[in-house]
């Protein structure tokens, strides 16, 4: 078993899980990634972490297949012996964007199995790791953090399947936090707002436009190193007494303003 802090991060291999990722290792956690992008086409990202003096494994797979949900955790408890944190950030947008009147079942079904289903039973997963581990007395530091949205309550009738899916994350944060608190498991949600990244490049004219008009009191678009910083935080140790908290990142988009 590592000595080292081990962390998961899900949807590592881009955009802000991999800027989470290069954060954890940062912060001293050996790392695994689960992303369903073919090793080959993303070798130079993760040399970074093979060039890296922390172990590294990368694991691809679908987060909506159990099957792989359940190789990844097999294969870090494997490789590692341990998990101290779970980052699930891997999701995806619809494919088309519809009027809610027009989604298609075929639609919600692929953003719900991903974004909610896949994120739900693999933190039961490696919850059932990480209760496991603490039971049989080893000194582990176990955070398990979930990257909704602000559209887990903001409406978006074009993508209605990404925002429902949204809100079932934050009810996981609810769920997993109070059931897990006795075994001294901490759970946490952060909500990013308007953030650059590979899935808001086809809206950023649009957004461009709103921020300057003050869409959000910090007139700036948001990075993925901002989600990465506040991972950072949650999982620092010094919110002990905390959890199921919700962090924004969006700009102070949540402000209700008049």
């Amino acid at each position: 078993m590592l000595e080292q802090k081990v962390a998961i991060v899900t949807g590592g291999a881009r955009g802000i899980g991999y800027s989470i990722a290069q954060q954890l290792v940062k912060d001293g956690y050996a790392l695994a990634i689960f992303d369903i992008i073919v090793p080959e086409s993303i070798k130079d990202k993760l040399e970074v972490f093979n060039n890296s003096r922390t172990p590294f494994l990368y694991v691809q797979g679908n987060l909506s297949d159990s099957r792989d949900r359940q190789k990844l955790v097999t294969t870090v408890i494997e490789d590692f012996g341990r998990i101290d944190l779970l980052v699930n950030n891997a999701g995806v947008a619809p494919k088309e964007r519809r009027d809610i009147l027009e989604m298609t079942e075929e639609s919600f079904d692929f953003v719900i199995g991903i974004n909610l289903k896949g994120t739900l039973f693999l933190t039961q997963l490696v919850a059932r790791e990480m209760i496991r581990l603490v039971e049989s007395g080893i000194e582990i530091s176990p955070v398990i953090i979930n990257i909704s949205s602000m559209s887990a309550y903001t409406s978006s009738t074009s993508r209605g399947e990404y925002c429902i899916s949204k809100a079932g994350v934050s009810m996981i944060t609810k769920l997993f936090a109070d059931r897990l608190a006795s075994y001294g498991i901490y759970v946490y949600e952060i909500r990013p707002g308007i953030i650059l990244t590979d899935m808001t490049s086809v809206v950023k004219d649009k957004y461009d436009k709103l921020i300057e008009e003050g869409i959000t009191p910090i007139k700036r678009w948001g990075y993925p190193q901002d989600i990465a910083n506040a991972v950072s935080v949650l999982c620092s140790g010094r919110l002990s007494f905390s959890t199921g908290e919700v962090i924004n990142v969006d700009g102070g988009f949540h402000i209700r303003r008049l």
